[in-house]
């Protein structure tokens, strides 16, 4: 189910060989997956074919497969060819072919399994034909198996193995390969920074896009053979960094807070930082955020004088645990274990104070907390990260108490490097229920709809550094 293009500036039989293809499974049983790139050149092309298993010197009829014309491409339109800028995370490309007198393409090879993921850590083989005849003179595929990593501040992975020279864009990245019976999870493309390889061009390193919502929107069109949607708005990579700044940056954010801070209807950001700066993020209630707004002054509205007492304010969270319309009501854990709610806080005041919990020792092991409508219900729950990094929510929030405890994840080992936590409305849909998490290494991770009793999707919004 791998192969290659030719066209009518490369003829089957010719010199070079363009890009590299794998069928993937659809409905339609007709859909090729290749590089963005490789797409953009196949669109200015006639007489476009895709070859399977290409055999140099064999005519179109004695291939093993045959060929098959493609018909249609369907590409991200915010892709940019070749690019090292973040739309280089798009390179991705569908095309739909004919079928020959064989059938139609899928039935004649088989197919792989187009599998999304967003882990950057991955057992592959990969395949790709390279069209240099000094180093490929008979045009075989190369195939590599190896092990992938990210490609720092990029949606996308990477892979060490000789010899994948020019040509080689657009073959499959596959997890789960059997070579016996074809069959294999399609996990990405050699594409993305710089038509993906690095800005040397060597033979040994290479790139793939990670498939998060922007190619599953991109693949479910292909296979349903409709028209991609024109009209999308500006690349903000879908779990891709869209916060400015680098994870050694993103290291020194001590506090943030989310609320709805310009009275928008969506979710902003607040972050301090351990200089003291404190930053607004703007929501734009599509999963990003518009232009950052530096210089807020933390001492602008004084809330409260220095003072001794606040000194042992060890976590705060916002949310709406009272009648108000607005995200007005503050939540602090101080050091003695005591919990206390304060609500309808404004500029100047703390408004009301309620004793959710009087001191004790199990408060003590609080170690973050946030709030939001993770349930649901439209009232507002408190979600406490332990010592022990067990993760739990309580339900229904009040000034008349903690709401009902919820499991989200037992004590584990990953959770002790979340650093920082907060919660807001940042996908639109009308709930504060997408969970923020800066990790230690200071990369920063969305979980998007996130429930009562279990994490929403995983973006990420700030790569790690390496």
């Amino acid at each position: 189910m791998v192969g290659t293009f030719f066209f009518d500036g490369k003829p089957l039989g010719g010199p070079k060989t363009y890009c590299a293809g794998s069928v993937v499974h659809t409905a339609a049983k007709d859909i090729v997956l290749t590089a963005g790139h490789c797409g953009r050149g196949l669109e200015r092309a006639t007489h476009r074919i895709f070859v399977p298993q290409y055999r140099i010197g064999r005519s179109a009829v004695e291939q093993p497969s045959g060929v098959y014309p493609v018909s249609r491409l369907y590409i991200d339109p915010r892709y940019e060819a070749n690019t090292k800028k973040p739309t280089s995370d798009l390179d991705l490309a569908f095309a739909q072919v004919d079928p020959n007198t064989r059938g139609k393409v899928e039935d004649v090879t088989g197919a792989l399994t187009f599998t999304p993921t967003s882990s950057y850590h991955h057992e592959v083989t990969v395949i790709g034909y390279p069209d240099d005849v000094s180093v490929n003179p008979d045009h075989v595929p190369v195939r590599c198996p190896g092990s992938t990593s990210q490609l720092p501040g990029f949606r996308q992975m990477r892979m060490t193995c000789t010899g994948f020279y020019g040509g080689v864009s657009g073959g499959p990245w596959i997890e789960d390969y059997n070579s016996t019976n074809g069959t294999g999870k399609v996990i990405g493309n050699t594409g993305g920074y710089h038509g993906g390889g690095n800005d040397a061009n060597d033979d040994w390193v290479t790139y793939s896009p990670i498939y998060g919502k922007d190619a599953q929107d991109l693949f479910a069109d292909a296979a349903a053979h409709r028209k991609v949607d024109d009209n999308k708005p500006p690349y903000q990579p879908s779990g891709d960094p869209w916060l400015p700044g680098a994870a050694t940056t993103w290291q020194h954010a001590n506090l943030m807070a989310s609320g709805d801070f310009r009275q928008t209807g969506h979710s902003d950001m607040i972050v301090v930082w351990s200089d003291g700066e404190v930053t607004l993020y703007p929501g734009n209630g599509h999963g990003g955020n518009d232009v950052g707004s530096k210089g807020l002054n933390w001492a602008g509205t004084q809330m409260i004088k220095p003072n001794d007492l606040w000194k042992n304010a060890t976590q705060i969270a916002a949310g709406r645990f009272a009648a108000s319309k607005y995200v007005t009501d503050l939540i602090v854990r101080w050091v003695d274990g005591e919990l206390t709610l304060y609500t309808n806080v404004s500029a100047g005041t703390f408004g009301q104070e309620h004793q959710l919990k009087p001191k004790n020792d199990t408060w003590r092991d609080a170690t973050l907390l946030t709030a939001g409508e993770f349930s649901g219900n439209q009232k507002w729950d408190l979600m406490v990260r332990w010592t022990d990094c067990e993760l739990d929510n309580y339900v229904g929030t009040t000034t008349s108490g903690l709401g009902g405890e919820h499991r989200i994840l037992d004590p584990n080992g990953l959770w002790k490097h979340d650093a920082a936590m907060t919660t807001g409305d940042f996908t639109g849909n009308g709930r504060t229920d997408d969970l923020v998490i800066r990790w230690s290494d200071g990369e920063t991770t969305m979980y998007a709809d996130t429930l009562a009793n279990q994490l929403g999707t995983e973006h990420m919004l700030v790569a790690p550094t390496s």
